[in-house]
């Protein structure tokens, strides 16, 4: 599980080095054989789209190539989401209607949030309702090296960006300081 993680970490720590994105990273992997089925990375910022979370990207590449949307339809086959920090609310909803079977977080809720990230309304008992679905979650798996890539980004200026608030770094039309055009 770890070798797993590790994976996921670094890529959560590239995306920060190519500045394409917030400082999470997920992977879809087969639970019996470990095999990486998709990655993704937070794109937010790069492709001005807020649903661009490195899970939902995640998900929606594995669905592509299992060729189903539905990751729990064929039995045989049991997928875990491999995420650098704990799913925020939007990524929780989405993770019981793809099929995935468990979850394996590095950082946690509370470590985002600490650098500036709101994670929404998120149940205080998520993995409790999860659990209740028959996905499995695991925590902690490389949390302080997860939580770490979290400060550096937020000490490096990284965008903290957050739904109607706006983003720590935007100016007073809406724009990142390297932008002219409006999201």
């Amino acid at each position: 599980m770890a070798d797993r993680m590790n994976m996921i970490l670094d890529l959560a720590q590239l995306n920060v080095k190519y500045q394409t994105g917030g400082p999470f990273a997920a992977g879809v992997f087969e639970r019996s054989t470990h095999t990486l089925i998709s990655a993704g990375v937070n794109l937010v910022t790069s492709t001005r789209a807020s649903i661009a979370h490195a899970e939902i990207v995640a998900i929606t590449l594995a669905q592509q190539t299992v060729g189903h949307h539905d990751l729990g339809a064929d039995d045989r086959w049991q997928y875990e989401l491999v995420t650098s920090t704990a799913p925020c609310a939007m990524c929780l909803g989405a993770i019981p209607w793809s099929g995935i079977r468990a979850v394996v977080c590095g950082a946690r809720d509370e470590d985002a949030r600490a650098i500036g990230f709101d994670e929404g309304d998120k149940p205080v008992n998520w993995i409790d309702t999860l659990q209740g679905r028959g996905i499995s979650v695991t925590q902690d798996i490389g949390r302080k090296q997860a939580a770490q890539i979290l400060e550096e980004y937020a000490k490096a200026g990284g965008i903290i960006y957050n739904g109607r608030q706006g983003t720590q770094q935007e100016n007073d039309h809406g724009h990142y300081p390297s932008d002219t055009k409006t999201r």
